[in-house]
């Protein structure tokens, strides 16, 4: 089954520095049928505005993904890591027993993010940071594993049974993936436009999967893409 998320019925917040959409149930939007997707538990799509961000705030029992789309975002925690991300590349905290951090958008122009929450397979444990560079010329026209549970292809390692993926296709180029029974799958277009198993998504549409699927993505125009497959 595959149920689409258009970008324009996703939760919102905004204040004078965040413009923010949300996949699933945060903060003050609570949609009862968009709590979670299996182990996925937040998905949302960030633009902070120039030298602002989320001041020092803390977390524990989560894995949490940040996807730079565009600018680069700042990071400096608790357990003394201090790093920047920038657009097309990957940051994972594993918060653990408990960590505090930041995330601040240091740059002159818009930063814009996708942060993902997954929940860990067991509570507790060591809290760690790291970050990861993914050219997009090395995941044209396939998939690349940003972070994994298994740490498989050199990605982030993450406390969960679980992989977060990306591609770039081009217009008229087709790319598939197997979603087994049993797990669910979470798309999200960071840009262009791909038609997925014969429907459309455009920039920032999501698509939640379950049920064990066969996935075709065909090109409209150049896309860029990020795929979770999780229990």
């Amino acid at each position: 089954m595959i149920e689409l998320r258009p970008f324009e019925k996703l939760g919102r917040f905004r204040n004078d520095w965040l413009n923010a959409h949300y996949h699933f149930s945060f903060s003050g939007y609570h949609d009862p049928s968009r709590v979670h997707h299996g182990a996925l538990r937040v998905w949302n799509d960030d633009e902070i505005q120039p030298h602002t961000g989320f001041p020092p705030h803390g977390h524990e029992s989560m894995e949490i993904i940040t996807y730079v789309r565009q600018g680069a975002i700042t990071h400096k925690d608790s357990l003394g890591n201090h790093g920047r991300t920038e657009a097309g590349d990957v940051q994972v905290m594993s918060a653990g027993s408990g960590v505090q951090h930041s995330e601040w958008n240091a740059e002159d122009d818009v930063t814009k993010i996708f942060q993902l929450w997954i929940i860990p397979r067991t509570r507790g444990g060591k809290p760690s940071w790291g970050a990861r560079q993914f050219p997009k010329g090395d995941r044209s026209g396939q998939w690349a594993v940003f972070a994994s549970g298994t740490g498989e292809n050199d990605s982030l390692q993450i406390n969960q049974d679980a992989k977060v993926l990306g591609a770039t296709v081009k217009a008229g180029e087709t790319l598939t993936y197997e979603l087994p029974a049993g797990r669910y799958g979470y798309l999200v277009v960071a840009d262009g436009e791909v038609v997925l198993n014969g429907q459309t998504l455009k920039t920032r549409d999501g698509a939640a999967i379950s049920g064990g699927e066969t996935l075709t993505l065909e090109g409209v125009n150049s896309a860029e893409l990020v795929l979770v497959d999780t229990v």
